[in-house]
This record gives C-alpha cells, structure tokens and sequence, in this order.
C-alpha cells in the first residue's frame, strides 16, 4: 500500500484530505514543512500533498527540499490563492501538479492515482535500466569455461547483499571488470563506483586519498579536500592491491570499517559514510597474513565473500573467444577489417602461458592488428617473444606454477627486452615491478 504525506496548517482540512485518501492509502499528516520533513526522514513516503501558503517555511520552499532530500517522490500543491503565477513557479520547480481550494475530491483521488502510477513506472524503468547494464558488465567477462561461470555466478549471489568483497586472481586478469560488476548489479548502481589503486600511492598520499584532509594538515595542503570514501558515498569503493598498503593505513582502513565513519588526515571529526567495499588483490592474502605483512582481523573483514578469478593459462578453451572479442573492440578503433586468426596462431596462444593473462592477450591483439599486413592474422603476426616462449619444450605455465609470482616474473624477464616491456606484459605498474624484484630477490 502506497504512503501519503498531506501537509496542512489547517487541522480542518489535512484530516479531511486524509480521510478522504484512507480508504485506499496509508496516510500521515504534518502541520507544517519542518514536521513534514521530520516525517520524510523516518517513513517511506510515496506522494506528498502540501498547502501553498503555510507559516513559516511555504509549500514550494517544503518542495525544493523534498525534491532535493527525496527526488522520486511527487509532489502535489493546495492553495486557496490559487493564481497562473503560482501554478508555474510549483511546475518549473518540479511539483507534480497545483490544485486549487476547495479541493474536488474526484479530481484529487484521480490526480493522486495518476502520480503514483507515474511513479511506478519510472521506478521500474529505472530498475529495468539497472539491470541492463548489471548484465552488460556481466557480459563483459567473457568466456565458456567452468572457471568462469563459477565466477559469474559468485558475482550474481554478492551483488545484491552489501557485504564487502575481495577479489583475489593475477594481475591482468580483470579483478576490476568484476567490481564494475557487482557495483552495476547492485541496488547502488546509479550510484558512484570509485577505484583507488593503492600500489601506485606512496603511504603518505594514499592515506590522504583515501581519507581527505583539512586545510594546512601538511605541506602543500592548500585546501580542504575530501577522501574517496566521502567521494564514494552511497556507492561502492574498490581498493585495488589492497595488499600492498603499509601497517598504519591498515589499522586506519580496519577503524573505518568498524565505525563506518572516516577522519580527514589533520581533523578529529569523525563523518559518516555509507560505502560497500569491494577490494581486490593479486597476492595469496591468507598467506600474507601468516607472513606477517597484513592484519589478520583486516583480512577478515575484506574477506566477507571471495571471488577468485584463474589465471588465462589456466582457462585456454577460452583464448578464441577472447581473440575474436578483442577483434571486433579494435577494428573500428584502428579503422582495420580484420577477418580473424589463422589456426596456428591459435595454437601458439595455446602454448603460451601468458603472464599477464587477460590484459596481455588483448594487448597482444591490438600490436598484431596495428601491424598486420592482410586481414587475417598469421604466424608473421604473433610478437617474437610469445612464438619463441611458445617453443620451448616445456611451456611457461610448467615452469610457473600459479601460486609462484616469482617465477613468473623470472620467465616473462627472460623473453622480454627490457623492464618496461615486462611490466606490461605481467600486467603491473613497473614501479610495482621493481619492488617485486627487490621483495624476491631476482637480479
């Protein structure tokens, strides 16, 4: 049953108005705009019907700020003083309909049903877009393997609950294509999603960006700034390698998450925010909490629902379907027509181990159709480095078990020409590379 708020000074005429409407609505009453908005901040109110002319603050003033707390919800204004003018202001601010006093009751009940009918159908279209753009991301992560239907199926179960999220899986395999997902099919998707890439911040600035600051808090602190929690207010933040924030970001993370509330750095206000969390790591975190180098009551508290996304050699049935996807993204992008692949490059992809997973892989497409020579993509086209890895008796997927980064990051050094080619294929920012090679040692 829907619920209307009738606003009037006039005791007379706001029960009348409301016991003419009970007889098919759940009906609450307000004598004037404060206990109107009172009343809109504790009940779900369907429809509004307030006088023009009240004392203290008037109808179209209560208007403005229903529109601007609550702006789906209709509404319609009463005045004895009815006037054109009048009625054009409430329109051009948004009311759903001016009636004059005294009130036809037909038309009032006819005028209200109309609302709330208009209302319903905007909700269901709004929901419908939802929806389709839920699936949209969802149909974004192609591919036919069990792997990744299990991993579609998590993504449609955690979506529509609001708890927080962590994605685990190798770089390049689309952890934030996943909480683009989960964000579009959750009922915050018209809200903000709002990504932080935690590796590419020293701790000092991460610890601003993620929280904001005041005013003077530290050198170059110009003015006051909000975090991206504020940012991501009524929406979802994701936290992108979450593993690599330092111990004391941790401890602030792990009290933002039990309080529900943020500290700008430089301030003792505590304000409230309202996010879901998604976070995303491309390390074993369970392992890490045993080495020391994360908190295990922060790892807990992330680790509400778990999305493990496999790594591309381990999904190969998948390779063609990803190929002829990348294929037709970049032929109107390149102005290209590229019909397709021949089988054997294919079957070199097969081979391949593909240490940067997805995102190697598209971008592997992309240099071979800036460079290729025909229209369909041949064994000249493949990039030296993955038809020579491709070669060797025992492929890089043997060498590099999923679990070990660092023979991973040793295979890929030893086909690449250089650091920054490897950072791009293994998917990561070369500063993150660079750290990894001081963190296991490879010279």
């Amino acid at each position: 049953m829907s619920t209307i708020l009738v606003v009037d000074d006039d005791k007379a005429t706001r029960e009348g108005v409301a016991r003419t409407l009970r007889s098919d609505y759940m009906v609450l009453t307000a004598a004037d705009a404060d206990a109107a908005m009172a009343a809109l901040n504790v009940n779900s109110v369907d429809l509004v019907l307030t006088d023009l002319r009240m004392p203290g603050r008037d109808g179209l003033s209560l208007l403005r700020d229903i529109i601007a707390a609550y702006p789906g919800i209709p509404v319609i204004l009463l005045s004895a003083y009815g006037s054109v003018e009048s009625a054009v202001e409430a329109m051009k601010d948004g009311a759903y309909d001016f009636l004059t006093k005294p009130i036809n009751l037909d038309h009032l009940e006819l005028v209200v049903r109309r609302a709330l009918k208009q209302k319903h159908l905007e909700r269901q279209n709004a929901n419908l877009r939802t929806q389709l753009v839920g699936q949209s991301a969802l149909n974004r992560m192609l591919g036919t393997s069990e792997a990744m239907q299990q991993v579609r199926e998590r993504i449609r179960q955690a979506a529509p609950t609001p708890a927080t999220v962590l994605i685990q899986g190798p770089s390049g395999t689309g952890k934030e294509l996943v909480a683009r997902a989960i964000h579009a099919l959750s009922p915050r998707a018209n809200a903000p999603f709002v990504a932080v890439h935690c590796a590419a911040l020293a701790p000092s600035l991460l610890e601003s960006e993620l929280f904001g600051h005041v005013k003077g808090a530290f050198t170059g602190a110009d003015e006051t700034r909000k975090g991206r929690f504020e940012l991501a207010d009524g929406g979802t933040l994701f936290l992108d390698e979450i593993s690599e924030i330092d111990a004391a970001t941790q401890v602030k993370l792990l009290r933002v998450l039990e309080t529900r509330t943020v500290e700008p750095v430089g301030s003792s206000e505590q304000i409230p925010i309202n996010i879901r969390l998604v976070a995303a790591t491309n390390r074993n975190l369970a392992e890490w909490v045993k080495q020391g180098k994360f908190r295990e009551d922060l790892f807990f508290r992330l680790n509400v629902v778990d999305v493990n996304l496999p790594p591309l050699r381990d999904r190969g049935d998948d390779i063609p379907l990803l190929c002829d996807a990348f294929v037709r993204e970049f032929n109107p992008l390149l102005g290209r027509t590229i019909l397709g692949f021949e089988p054997e490059v294919l079957e070199v992809f097969s081979r391949y181990a593909w240490p940067g997973n997805v995102r190697e892989l598209r971008n592997t497409v992309e240099r071979m159709m800036v460079l290729a020579k025909g229209d369909r993509l041949t064994l000249a086209d493949v990039p030296a480095n993955i038809a020579s890895a491709s070669e060797v008796g025992a492929p890089i997927a043997e060498m590099a078990p999923p679990s070990d980064e660092a023979m991973r990051i040793r295979a890929t050094l030893q086909v690449c020409k250089n650091k920054t080619e490897a950072a791009k294929q293994l998917g990561i920012p070369l500063r993150t590379l660079y750290r990894r090679l001081k963190e296991y040692g490879i010279q």
